[in-house]
């Protein structure tokens, strides 16, 4: 039976859960080489449930250095690419009078079949930019565990595909997007954090998950929703060691 995307994003919730809890309980002394600087790359998943169930897979790159042992700063970015569709509900009011001024219009001159229903197939490319500081636990030699604030800006480019034989969402893709596709940049807001677990002194597996609100083409779209950003890949940890609050670099 397929899950529903509401399903997989709480199954990736407590994914990340079920990965923390385990490191919360290593035991062990503090680590004892913390690097000044790291870069981490991996998959990543974006997951916009309001937007018709929008999932969008692609790449993630983080670089940051360490301010302390308990304050990390860094750029984050990612890019990812999915499919999804535009439906009247999801509308600004503005838009869905305009449609349905435009459908009665097909309707009188016999261009809708009975019982039309408007879906204009979108492929979305997403790109995520950040800056900032997060918190970072280092308590456990093994584990390190993160918690940040995401701050984002999206770029957003939606390119629709309306089936030749539909009429009515070709002529409403050519309104919304006559240079065949749209972008727009927006603000996202919310929390996200993780775990990098050791492999080795330089080499660590880091899983992490963002949570952040966002409404982009506020123009066409009635209203923003969450979506869910879920990482994992290798970080790796390099530079001088950070010293111990009190001690000295080794």
């Amino acid at each position: 039976m397929k899950l529903s995307l509401r399903a997989v994003t709480t199954a990736r919730i407590l994914f990340l859960i079920a990965l923390l809890s385990p490191a919360a309980a290593i035991c062990g002394a503090q680590q004892d080489y913390v690097g000044r600087y790291n870069i981490y790359t991996g998959f990543s998943d974006l997951s916009s449930p309001g937007l018709n169930s929008l999932n969008q897979i692609g790449f993630h790159l983080q670089a940051g250095a360490n301010l302390n042992r308990l304050i990390g700063a860094g750029f984050d970015y990612s890019v990812q690419t999915g499919d999804t569709s535009l439906t009247t509900n999801l509308a600004t009011p503005q838009l869905q009078a305009q449609l349905a001024a435009l459908a009665a219009q097909f309707a009188q001159a016999g261009l809708l079949p009975p019982g039309y229903t408007f879906n204009l197939p979108l492929h979305a490319f997403t790109q995520t930019f950040t800056l900032g500081a997060q918190l970072e636990y280092r308590h456990f030699e093994y584990a390190t565990l993160f918690l940040r604030p995401s701050l984002s800006a999206f770029r957003i480019t939606a390119t629709p595909h309306p089936s030749p034989q539909d009429l009515f969402a070709v002529t409403v893709a050519n309104s919304l997007a006559p240079n065949g596709s749209l972008t727009d940049w927006t603000g996202a807001y919310g929390v996200g954090g993780g775990v990098d677990l050791k492999l080795t002194q330089h080499v660590w597996a880091r899983t992490q998950l963002d949570a952040v609100w966002n409404h982009p083409f506020n123009s066409i779209l009635g209203n923003g929703f969450w979506s869910y950003r879920f990482s994992i890949g290798p970080s790796f940890k390099f530079g001088p060691n950070v010293p111990q609050h009190g001690h000295h670099s080794k």
